[in-house]
């Protein structure tokens, strides 16, 4: 079934979010006293009250705030020292950044389909995946809600794997009493414009318990080797030590590296940017029960129609809304891309999140192809919808929609 939507309006009356959050003047007035305090804008206090107050809010021993998610994934997936031939089992229905930066590596990915309840990746599908070289688990919070964590840390211990859970969706996420974050073994946020926070547009961070971890990546997003290196005094002809006020000489005169395995780059997260995460995590209550009573009216609207169907939200899951999807069941005579279409001529703008990753061209080319996952496809391509669910959206917005939707589904109904 091939996926139309009409011309869409020059203006929507229920636009999609491209902002996640909202800014005010405390905002403004932070990036203000920022500017004004003549600090360094880099590498200072902000980003380490950032990263202190997000370490408690997440409870774990550490939190690193880098340039952006991807940066983020980028930086955790080399943490788990992946070697050729190693496998890693992730899910097939996120953003392609989730898993992008594994295309740098010479291993095996694995697909695993996702549950039809939630689009989180299924743990039984990962119990049959697994293999005597599955070397990590990277799965996603589709949507802030949480992946079956329990069932998954139980078959990492068991088999010695590490788990990486891509938290971009669910700042906000509680799972049996426990914040996304400390679920896995180590967890990356994004806080691009369009998630539950923001840096000023972009940023991330990467959040974990493990110390040896922490001495890597803070070499790591300072410019400096990931490597490993042992004590050895040494000199440079006649020159012992470093003369006076000398900018870096790192550990020229101290080590040797006797193990290499990646080079530094700048991944620092600027001040000003740290400074409005502060903020904005001050806020993050009021912006997720914001899209949490907007979800709520529109599961309101969607559960009075058979064939419908909205994720269902356990009782010991705290779920912020990063996306609100539902799904269309073909046999309701319902078509998911007729309801596209008819709330796009009600003003309503629709996306579909994410396309099946394993369908993606480069990921083709490792030989992975349609029929992998059925469940993901069958979902994507048939029955996935996502609505605007964003604390942008006014009162008045937030009815128009639930109006809309309202008047589509009677008329697709009959």
């Amino acid at each position: 079934m091939g996926i139309s939507t009409p011309a869409p309006p020059t203006t929507f009356t229920v636009p999609y979010a491209r902002m996640g959050s909202q800014l005010d003047e405390r905002e403004v007035g932070i990036v203000r006293e920022v500017m004004a305090s003549g600090q360094t804008l880099s590498q200072g206090l902000w980003r380490d009250r950032f990263e202190e107050k997000f370490r408690h809010h997440v409870g774990t021993r550490h939190a690193y705030s880098v340039t952006s998610g991807t940066v983020a994934l980028e930086l955790a997936i080399h943490l788990l020292d992946l070697e050729p031939g190693d496998e890693v089992i992730t899910t097939p229905q996120t953003y392609q950044a989730t898993i992008q930066p594994l295309l740098n590596y010479d291993v095996t990915v694995r697909f695993a389909d996702v549950l039809p309840a939630s689009l989180n990746i299924d743990p039984d599908r990962v119990a049959e995946l697994i293999t005597p070289r599955t070397k990590a688990i990277v799965l996603v919070h589709y949507a802030g809600l949480p992946a079956q964590m329990d069932e998954i840390m139980a078959l990492a211990d068991r088999h010695g794997i590490l788990v990486l859970e891509d938290a971009a969706h669910a700042l906000g996420t509680v799972y049996r009493s426990r914040p996304a974050g400390q679920l896995g073994h180590i967890a990356t946020f994004s806080f691009h414009s369009s998630k539950n926070i923001t840096t000023l547009g972009e940023g991330g961070m990467i959040t974990f318990d493990r110390d040896d971890w922490a001495d890597r990546l803070e070499r790591l997003r300072g410019n400096e080797s990931d490597a490993v290196f042992v004590a050895s005094d040494q000199t440079f002809g006649p020159f012992s030590q470093p003369p006076a006020g000398v900018l870096y000489p790192g550990r020229a005169y101290t080590h040797e590296c006797t193990e290499f395995r990646r080079a530094g780059t700048n991944a620092t997260l600027s001040e000003p940017a740290a400074a409005v995460g502060l903020v904005q995590l001050d806020k993050l209550p009021e912006l997720v029960a914001r899209r949490q009573a907007i979800a709520a009216r529109l599961t309101e609207v969607l559960t009075r129609f058979d064939g419908i169907r909205v994720p269902e939200v356990p009782a010991d899951v705290v779920h912020p809304y990063h996306l609100f999807t539902f799904l269309v069941e073909p046999e309701s005579g319902i078509e998911r891309d007729a309801l596209l279409r008819r709330l796009g001529e009600e003003g309503v703008e629709t996306y579909l999140r994410y396309f099946p990753l394993h369908l993606l061209p480069e990921w083709r080319a490792q030989g992975h192809g349609y029929g992998e996952c059925p469940v993901a496809e069958r979902l994507w391509f048939e029955q996935h919808m996502n609505l605007p669910c964003h604390p942008s959206l006014s009162m008045t917005q937030t009815e128009h929609l639930a109006d809309a939707l309202t008047r589509a589904l009677t008329a697709l109904s009959r």
